[in-house]
């Protein structure tokens, strides 16, 4: 299909709803929109003329003729694209941002940018020829660390060297044919969050987003807030100590550095090293090595010397979460990326700091919770990016 996009302001609200909210009848659409009868009518025949909007069965009788359910085209499809350190995943969504497929492989970032885009634009291909989708209405896509999503470039990539200022946007657009946008991994999982988990009932919330890089995603109002660089939310070098492990960003004692899967990880070989005997120290004399993974399987297994690395974490991620909170007073915080098996353990002490240090106001009807969407909300999310842009006039 060729994508018509909305030509004025109320085609736009109408398939922004239909995405958001799924079929609806035209007097539900008219009453969400607050549209007269002849407006609403006018915008969407014109919408089905156009190919955005289609018909999707009777609606629910409310008395006289049963007027027919209206949703977006069947034929409307995004891409997604995640770019992780040593992954990159992808996903083919319909126009309410359905995931109908997704894939992913391993990749290694130091490579560069083109040899990591080349492979995901061969995974998106791939699905695109098993789902039979001819056109795309655009790709959204996430990156590790910081972005000008302006410029659609990664800005001063820690995780990704080599990526400074490549236009990323640009290239998937030229290799995919269609409109794309670009943005930092927390913020989609935040968008991502708010389209169909845990944030959707929730104007005002914070996405804490945790593994190889941390950052944090803010909905403020309703709406993705960037700052006024797009730099909002770039927590992952806060100071928590002078003297702290080394971070990748060459300085001392960051968020990142203490809290992030590389930090785990050399807390844990320290106290497999130095602690009593253990599921840590075991796993460490067979592999030579530990990874996130062990960590989070020796603490849930009872280790003492691996639950005191996983609560010293949540207490420092509890300390940072009192700040953003007293500042920002979200309705929830929602976090993601703790490792499997150890996000309780995870959560109990970073619900034991912000609730004893933040003020009662701020907290008092606060949940603090664990995402349930896992990995795909980032790929909800850049749909939900790029599909906010088309689903714009322009």
């Amino acid at each position: 299909m060729v994508l018509v996009r909305p030509e004025n302001t109320q085609q736009a609200r109408l398939v922004r709803l239909l995405r958001d909210d799924g079929p609806r009848s035209r007097v539900e659409l008219g009453d969400a929109l607050g549209l007269s009868r002849s407006t609403l009518t006018t915008e969407l025949e014109r919408l089905v003329a156009g190919g955005l909007v289609e018909t999707a069965g009777p609606a629910a009788s409310r008395g006289g003729r049963r007027s027919s359910l209206l949703r977006l085209a069947g034929g409307v499809r995004f891409a997604s694209v995640v770019v992780a350190a040593d992954r990159v995943r992808v996903a083919i969504t319909d126009g309410e941002l359905n995931v109908r497929a997704e894939a992913d492989d391993a990749v290694d970032v130091r490579t560069g940018p083109e040899p990591v885009i080349a492979r995901a634009v061969e995974l998106v291909d791939k699905l695109r020829a098993e789902l039979g989708v001819a056109e795309l209405a655009g790709v959204g896509i996430g990156l590790p660390g910081p972005v000008g999503v302006e410029a659609g470039t990664s800005v001063a990539p820690a995780v990704l060297p080599g990526w400074q200022r490549f236009g990323v946007r640009d290239a998937f657009a030229t290799e995919l044919g269609c409109p794309a946008l670009v943005d930092n991994d927390a913020n989609l999982l935040a968008l991502g969050e708010q389209h169909t988990g845990i944030g959707r009932t929730f104007d005002d919330f914070l996405y804490l987003k945790l593994g190889t890089a941390i950052g944090c995603g803010l909905v403020l109002g309703g709406t993705l807030y960037r700052g006024a660089t797009s730099s909002a939310g770039d927590i992952a070098h806060l100071p928590l100590g002078e003297d702290g492990p080394a971070c990748v960003c060459g300085e001392s004692g960051c968020v990142e550095a203490y809290c992030g899967d590389a930090g785990l990880v050399g807390a844990a070989l320290t106290a497999a090293r130095s602690g009593p005997p253990g599921a840590l120290a075991a796993r460490l004399a067979a592999a030579g090595t530990l990874t996130v993974r062990d960590v989070a399987a020796a603490a849930t297994a009872g280790d003492p010397a691996a639950q005191a690395v996983v609560r010293d974490a949540g207490r420092r991620l509890g300390r940072v979460l009192v700040g953003l909170v007293s500042f920002f007073n979200p309705g929830i915080v929602v976090i993601g990326g703790a490792p499997d098996g150890a996000g309780h353990l995870l959560l109990a002490e970073i619900r034991s700091v912000v609730y004893r240090r933040s003020a009662p106001l701020a907290t008092g009807t606060m949940p603090v919770v664990l995402t349930d969407l896992a990995d795909r909300a980032a790929l909800v999310g850049a749909a939900r990016l790029v599909s906010e842009h088309v689903f714009t006039t322009h």
